[in-house]
């Protein structure tokens, strides 16, 4: 499966928000510095995690971005949802009715298409463990794997 690499960026901005933990907002210029992203499409970004009530938009000069909920709050499957829309990754267009099955008789179409029906076991699966992991589970994975990140991350954002 393929997902937008919105996705990807969205996930680094809560974490960073995470980290920094004050409360304070963050401008989209400064989240778009720091991961060299281009502002006007992570911003498109931002405002969808607003739409969804992961993130509050504080306007003004010293406006920004803020969590919206406790980091503990937001699954991946919030921001999946909110970047990439509630669709299912798998659409089943019925091809066995074409070519070889457009005669067949409407007997043989009864029961639901086997390709169907695994895609979308396969699909629940992945949306029921994205939904199972948090951006604070995320927060601490990540933390193990490079314990000076949070300590980086606030001093990028000039809050150490």
């Amino acid at each position: 499966m393929r997902m937008n690499q919105g996705v990807e960026w969205a996930v680094h901005v809560l974490l960073a928000l995470a980290w920094l933990d004050d409360g304070e907002p963050v401008s989209t210029a400064r989240f778009a510095a720091s991961y060299e992203l281009p502002q006007a499409y992570l911003n498109k970004q931002l405002q969808a995690l607003v739409r969804a009530g992961l993130l509050e938009s504080v306007p003004g000069a010293r406006g920004g971005f803020r969590l919206a909920r406790p980091p503990e709050k937001i699954t991946l499957m919030d921001v999946v949802m909110a970047i990439e829309g509630p669709e299912p990754a798998f659409q089943c267009t019925e091809i066995r009715r074409r070519g070889m099955g457009a005669d067949a008789p409407e007997s043989q179409f009864r029961v639901a298409c086997a390709v169907n029906t695994s895609m979308q076991r396969a699909e629940l699966a992945w949306r029921k463990s994205l939904a199972s992991q948090t951006i604070a589970d995320v927060r601490t994975e990540a933390e193990l794997h490079a314990p000076a990140v949070a300590g980086m991350t606030r001093r990028a954002y000039g809050r150490d």
